[in-house]
């Protein structure tokens, strides 16, 4: 039976900036005129990189959260990351996912997600069980026999890159389920501080 004080769904997640997005925008575009089937695109305002998707969680969760992520960053830099390539979950002649992929301060992106996860298991949060790949998700392909042109378009858009951002900060997000998508609100913000 689902928890009525767990009624917040939320994820930990860095937000590209709107230049960089308006380039995945144009990008996912161009790849939506190229391939076809039953493909669920995503929405402009859900492109961010997540680190950890917590589920459905309470006020409670949200301070404990808050609290764990605060304590882990305070001696993190800022890291540079480039939105750049294409490819797919879980390969690119078959994929579930169409993605764009990440570049840049990779490792430590990586590092920072390891150590926040076993932070968050230490609060109750399971671990993921699947390693941490940073990407902006284009879209979900529900049936992969059903779409044709995906790897014509992964191979015209490979050199695909967006550019070069700085994130100065991670976000804690709630994401409410509507009829016309997903909406994103704030919860939480926790500077990167160097």
């Amino acid at each position: 039976m689902a928890d009525p004080e767990k009624n917040i769904r939320a994820f930990l997640a860095i937000e590209p900036p709107e230049d960089i997005l308006q380039s995945v925008i144009r990008l996912r575009e161009k790849l939506k005129m190229a391939i076809s089937g039953r493909i669920s695109w995503t929405r402009p305002q859900g492109q961010h990189l997540t680190l950890k998707f917590f589920g459905d969680i309470s006020r409670d969760d949200i301070y404990n959260i808050s609290a764990t992520v605060q304590k882990r960053i305070v001696t993190e830099q800022k890291l540079y990351l480039k939105i750049e390539k294409l490819g797919g979950f879980p390969d690119a002649r078959r994929p579930r996912v169409l993605w764009c992929g990440v570049e840049g301060d990779v490792e430590r992106l990586i590092n920072l997600q390891k150590k926040l996860d076993g932070d968050f298991a230490a609060i109750g949060f399971p671990a993921d069980d699947r390693s941490f790949k940073a990407h902006l998700t284009l879209a979900r392909i529900k049936d992969p026999r059903s779409a044709s042109g995906i790897s014509e378009a992964l191979t015209k858009h490979n050199a695909f890159t967006a550019g070069e951002f700085s994130v100065g900060e991670l976000i804690l997000f709630q994401s409410k389920l509507m009829p016309q998508g997903a909406v994103y609100t704030k919860l939480a913000v926790f500077p990167l501080v160097g």
